[in-house]
């Protein structure tokens, strides 16, 4: 347990001294206001999981120091200007259920090849539906995460490299041919209280400014309290998991076996 040196910030959060840090790929960050999917990748010296202690773990000085890369380079459709496609009886209409669909591209085409690219498509009342492009100036028409993306989007919103400075697809890559554990949770964000994903963040920037508004929640949103109390009968349910090639894990019209790639 990390319990030396530890510092509670609340009842349930706080820091010690040492962490655990891996390379990481977040299939599906969401609530029913706005969702992301997200590569963080770490320097080539982290193999599974890493024991970190002080400049290693970043730091409130400097937080992209350490050897993973804490900001990630992600897909938020209500960020890169497509408000009307996820949430409440939008396109994606988190009202009802619907499947996520990740798809990593490599240089081959083939599982030994090298990440390049990670695709996201949505099934919702039997029909596939693609993910939204991004309407961003300064960034290229995309639906879809690659080394370019990730470039023009954190030129366009101030982001740092943190993802390609900690190794970006390569590393990310490599730990994806060693094998990834999933994880599905619940969870909170004693911290930042999840604006930066469905709210203003950072909250004292103003929303017209590129890259703040990732949502319609307000910034007084996602406290502990409001979690602990108000959505303390909150529940999701995750089935139907699968992992195949492309196209083999769910059932889908003509051409699926492309990834739908440009056939409606």
């Amino acid at each position: 347990a990390n319990n030396e040196g530890w510092m509670a910030t609340s009842t349930i959060s706080g820091t010690g001294n040492y962490g655990a840090c891996c390379n990481e790929m977040d299939l599906f960050e969401g609530n029913s206001i706005s969702s992301d999917f997200a590569a963080h990748s770490c320097s080539s010296t982290v193999t599974g999981l890493y024991k970190c202690s002080g400049a290693d773990c970043g730091t409130t000085a400097s937080p992209y120091g350490g050897v993973c890369d804490p900001l990630g380079c992600e897909y938020n459709s209500y960020r890169n200007g497509a408000t009307t496609f996820y949430g409440r009886s939008k396109t994606i209409d988190t009202t009802q259920k619907f499947t996520v669909v990740t798809q990593f591209i490599t240089n081959t085409g083939t599982a030994a090849g090298t990440l390049t690219e990670i695709r996201r498509l949505w099934i919702q009342n039997g029909a596939i539906i693609q993910n939204v492009s991004l309407n961003v100036p300064g960034i290229s028409t995309s639906n879809s995460i690659t080394a370019n993306y990730c470039a023009q989007k954190e030129s366009a919103f101030g982001d740092a490299p943190s993802f390609e400075n900690h190794g970006g697809f390569s590393t990310l890559s490599a730990a994806l041919n060693t094998g990834m554990v999933l994880s599905l949770s619940l969870k909170d964000d004693p911290e930042g209280h999840f604006l930066w994903l469905d709210s203003n963040y950072p909250s004292t920037s103003p929303a017209t400014q590129p890259g703040v508004a990732r949502g319609t929640c307000p910034t007084s949103s996602g406290s502990l309290a409001d979690l602990q109390v108000i959505g303390v009968e909150s529940s999701v349910t995750f089935s139907n998991i699968r992992i195949g090639t492309l196209g083999s894990t769910t059932t889908v019209p003509h051409y699926g076996q492309c990834g739908g790639q440009t056939y409606t």
